[in-house]
């Protein structure tokens, strides 16, 4: 499966918006795909090298620095460069914007997981050239990255001389007019020790603030036959390598240049293991690390099979967005997933909950482990929860900060911040939802128990009574419109939730031997478990009886509305052109809020208040977040409202791919990509997993001929296929499975036939 574009047209804007698009990364690091070259002088670019969870500490000014208003954050660090090659045939510099280009294509390989640069040149002298220069961030070896140099001289004889380079003294990219990046470039990277070891070098660096160390080994290994000279370099904050090659005509020379990066998170001695790392590279080669590299995704693309017959190019969008989440994903529990996954530095590199309510749901049903390993993030963090608690005046309980990477609020406006107390039940949701298709009781014994019973605990101390309901006030919901209301419907529903499932997992817990460890360790005693659960019970859904909807809080209906229709395009998003408090005023929403809750906690309401929640909501909601559409579009699935449904589905899963947005270039939406496929799964495949077991309702759009993909429940691999008028269930591999399909269970033992139901709505 290939992603290949020309990239005759050297434009500035592309270029940037390409150094995203073919990204390399593994979850743990991160490169940009900037020319090894370089742009010439005055290009805009994103040059970036990134490492999950490596961060510094940056000051954030509050003009009135109230009392636990957060006023430092913590940034995801570009890290040392060592993309950098200069070529010269001769005595001329290989330059893109010199000479001419005979022939050009950009790969990105997702089967072998590399990306490609093919070039054939012929420069101001008549020398022509073909370059293949091939990238690849290893899933084997996570602090690999390998970039895999080859020339060609097709009509000339001369030596090769290449400047492989290895910056350490680098600085993050800034832009003041963007809320989404930091708005003064600051350098957090400071170089200590750089040392050359025969033809490799090393540059061990310290952070500015946070103490946290890297050292960043490059290695250099020539691929030719002939008579070659490779000598390294140092001085005080970089290193590099100089390559000379003699070729013939018609011949092939060129080098691998191996950089490992490794950071004191994960490694007690990183500049030992980054020469040890870098060694054990070099001797593998780069044909073992290739055949490595299929190998993993051969095994992924088996689980994440997806295919829709009838349009190629959303088929190759939604592979493409499965493959970007592969490389975004920390492999370890030290480690999340930031908004721009390691693609740039939008958001700094922050978790937020799109980690848990759009991307686990896709790690649940495909790569399973993944999902372990983020959820064991959020109980990494737990202390930090803890503490943020206590912070906020709460006596007990985890509260998890909104936006964050090593567990510290790094929200400067706590309006739509910190006050997201939601954040707590959304990962409540994401354990229960891993333990569901996992069926993973060993987590939930481990970890995932200790977390629920902290969050539940926040709620009942986040929480009030009032005439014999229990409620949540000052709080903010998903919809960032509306910020800092009494009840709000999501939160409450997700309070709700936590609670219940604190009471559930102390019970199967306790009927297993397992919880009198957990209880005595955290002081929890069985009298807590009757206040959660008798606020459970009491919990407060606003719910208006005249419109028979919910309402997304105490005072939404109250508000006028704001008329869609009658504001510019150019005024939208809102949050760009409107003053905060303006918008708190109206009934407008960001994004999905009460039709999200409808849609994670859907047995809370009957279908018809859900159908007109979900047709009033759609009256007044902007989706000028991208986390919105994909929602709406599962709701309207649900609902059987299937124009509307395809209609939301638009083409949210091409954002990235086809730059749809205009942003791209600051990184890619990894929740947005998530989104997506949860909008075809859960979706137009119906597919829901709750406790008592697994159900279908599926459809496909008419202008689809099939839609097939996989997924893995409790350790069995299920294929699904629609087509028009029939859906086959395939079990592939794994034990015998109960599922509901269309409200009727069944048995799969092996395969089932069902006519495919469009019943109209009721």
């Amino acid at each position: 499966m290939k992603y290949s574009i020309n990239y005759l047209s050297l434009n500035n804007k592309d270029l940037v918006v390409n150094e995203t698009i073919f990204h390399n990364a593994n979850g743990y690091i991160g490169i940009r795909n900037n020319f090894e070259e370089a742009y010439p002088s005055g290009y805009n670019t994103v040059r970036g090298s990134y490492i999950n969870a490596f961060y510094d500490f940056a000051e954030m000014k509050q003009a009135e620095n109230f009392y636990g208003l957060a006023n430092e954050k913590q940034t995801m660090l570009n890290v040392a460069d060592t993309q950098g090659v200069k070529l010269f045939l001769g005595d001329e510099q290989f330059n893109l914007w010199k000479g001419s280009i005979i022939s050009a294509k950009r790969t990105l390989d997702m089967d072998c997981g590399f990306t490609e640069r093919y070039i054939v040149w012929r420069s101001p002298m008549g020398k022509e050239v073909e370059i293949i220069i091939r990238r690849l961030t290893s899933f084997v070896r996570l602090p690999l990255f390998l970039i895999d140099y080859s020339v060609k001289a097709l009509n000339f004889s001369d030596n090769l001389y290449f400047v492989s380079v290895h910056l350490g003294a680098v600085m993050n990219h800034a832009n003041p007019d963007d809320p989404r990046l930091a708005a003064e470039s600051a350098r957090y990277i400071i170089p200590g020790k750089v040392h050359v070891e025969e033809t490799a070098s090393f540059i061990t660096s310290s952070t500015s603030k946070s103490g946290l160390k890297l050292c960043t080994g490059v290695d250099h290994v020539i691929m030719s036959g002939g008579h070659f000279e490779c000598n390294s370099f140092a001085e005080k904050e970089s290193a590099w390598t100089e390559i000379k090659i003699g070729i013939k005509e018609g011949e092939k020379a060129g080098f691998c240049k191996y950089s490992v990066f490794t950071d004191s998170l994960r490694y007690a001695d990183c500049e030992k293991s980054a020469s040890e790392e870098l060694a054990k590279a070099v001797a593998t080669g780069p044909l073992e690390i290739y055949r490595e590299q299929k190998e993993y995704l051969d095994k992924f693309w088996d689980n994440a099979f997806l295919k829709i017959e009838g349009n190629e190019r959303l088929n190759m969008a939604l592979n493409y967005n499965m493959y970007q989440l592969l490389q975004s994903a920390g492999k370890e529990s030290k480690s999340s997933v930031g908004a721009k996954g390691l693609s740039g530095e939008g958001y700094e590199g922050h978790y937020f909950w799109d980690t848990e309510m759009y991307i686990e749901p896709f790690f649940n049903l495909t790569v399973p482990e993944i999902s372990k390993n983020l959820v064991s993030f959020r109980y990494s963090i737990l202390d930090e929860a803890r503490k943020n608690a206590r912070l906020l005046g709460h006596k007990q309980g985890a509260l998890f900060s909104w936006r964050t990477i090593m567990g510290k609020e790094s929200s400067g406006f706590f309006p739509a911040g910190s006050a997201q107390y939601h954040i707590s039940g959304d990962i409540a949701w994401s354990i229960v939802s891993y333990y569901f298709a996992s069926g993973d009781y060993g987590f939930i014994v481990e970890k995932g128990a200790e977390m629920i019973f902290e969050i539940a605990r926040l709620w009942i101390d986040a929480g009030t009574w009032y005439k014999g309901q229990f409620c949540i006030h000052c709080v903010t919901g998903p919809d960032e419109y509306t910020c800092m209301v009494n009840n709000n419907y999501y939160t409450n529903l997700s309070a709700k939730f936590s609670l219940y499932w604190a009471v559930r997992f102390y019970s199967l817990l306790k009927d297993s031997g397992d919880i009198e460890a957990l209880a005595e360790r955290i002081k929890l005693c069985p009298e807590e478990l009757e206040e959660f659960s008798r606020a459970e019970k009491a919990v407060y859904l606003p719910y208006d009886e005249n419109q028979k909807l919910n309402p997304q809080d105490d005072s939404f209906l109250s508000k006028k509305k704001w008329d869609l229709s009658a504001t510019p395009k150019e005024k939208f998003p809102l949050l760009l052109h409107y003053h905060p408090l303006h918008l708190y005023r109206y009934q407008v929403c960001k994004q999905a809020d009460t039709v999200l809750a409808h849609f994670i906690f859907e047995d809370a309401q009957s279908e018809e208040t859900i159908r007109n929640s979900f047709l009033y909501y759609e009256g007044i909601t902007t989706h000028d977040s991208s986390l919105s559409a994909c929602i709406f579009s599962i709701v309207a699935s649900k609902l059987k409202l299937y124009e509307k449904a395809y209609k939301y589905f638009g083409n949210s899963a091409m954002l990235d791919l086809y730059d749809l947005h205009n942003n791209t270039k600051d990184g890619i939406h990894t929740a947005n990509m998530g989104g997506a496929w949860m909008a075809i799964v859960y979706g137009f495949a119906g597919l829901r997993i709750k406790e008592d077991g697994i159900s279908l309702a599926p459809w496909i759009p008419q202008k689809w001929e099939s839609l097939c993909f996989r997924i893995n429940y409790r350790g069995s691999r299920i294929q699904l296929k629609i087509e028009k008028s029939r859906v086959t269930i395939v079990l592939l591999n794994g034990a015998e499975k109960e599922i509901k399909v269309y409200g009727k269970p069944y048995t799969l033992k092996d395969r089932l036939e069902i006519p495919v139901n469009y019943s109209e709505p009721a």
